[in-house]
């Protein structure tokens, strides 16, 4: 097992998986962090600032705790924000997908060949091309499929 791990093979692989498990946790770190964790403080903010700034300067509502002013505030702004977002998921997620695809230069270049695919204008150099491009891609992650004659191995073994 020892002479295994000294291999330099086996010690790449190793290193190589190592630095996406970091990869991968920093990416759940940032999604956790900025999707959940900074939401939940900056509600927890706005609602103590709106305490403050509207409960203790008005006298009438002096006698309003914490507590029950945070239940009136969820209470009103769960709902209004659910209703945005309804509208912003109705309305606006069209304009977000038309302006990233707009914006997706490889995504622009799938389309071409496979436009120009089927139209027959692409020669036989063109696909090897591309199939060493997408190769190459499907090497880095996992592949969910696998065809019979598309070894990611095969890859680095081609120049493009």
């Amino acid at each position: 097992m020892k002479s295994m791990l000294k291999s330099p093979a086996i010690a790449g692989k190793f290193r190589l998986r190592n630095k996406k498990w970091v990869k991968r946790r920093w990416l759940d770190f940032r999604n956790g962090h900025g999707i959940y964790l900074v939401f939940l403080v900056t509600v927890a903010q706005f609602l103590v600032i709106q305490y403050k700034l509207l409960l203790n300067n008005i006298p009438l509502f002096h006698s309003i705790p914490l507590w029950a002013f945070a239940i009136f505030f969820v209470a009103i702004y769960i709902p209004l924000g659910a209703i945005i977002g309804y509208w912003h998921r109705r309305t606006q997620y069209n304009v977000d997908n038309q302006t990233h695809f707009e914006r997706n230069p490889i995504g622009a270049t799938m389309y071409l060949f496979i436009f120009d695919l089927i139209d027959g204008k692409v020669t036989e150099e063109e696909k090897k091309h591309m199939r060493r491009y997408l190769l190459k891609i499907m090497k880095q992650s996992e592949r969910p499929l696998k065809g019979t004659n598309d070894s990611p191995q095969d890859v680095s073994n081609q120049k493009n």
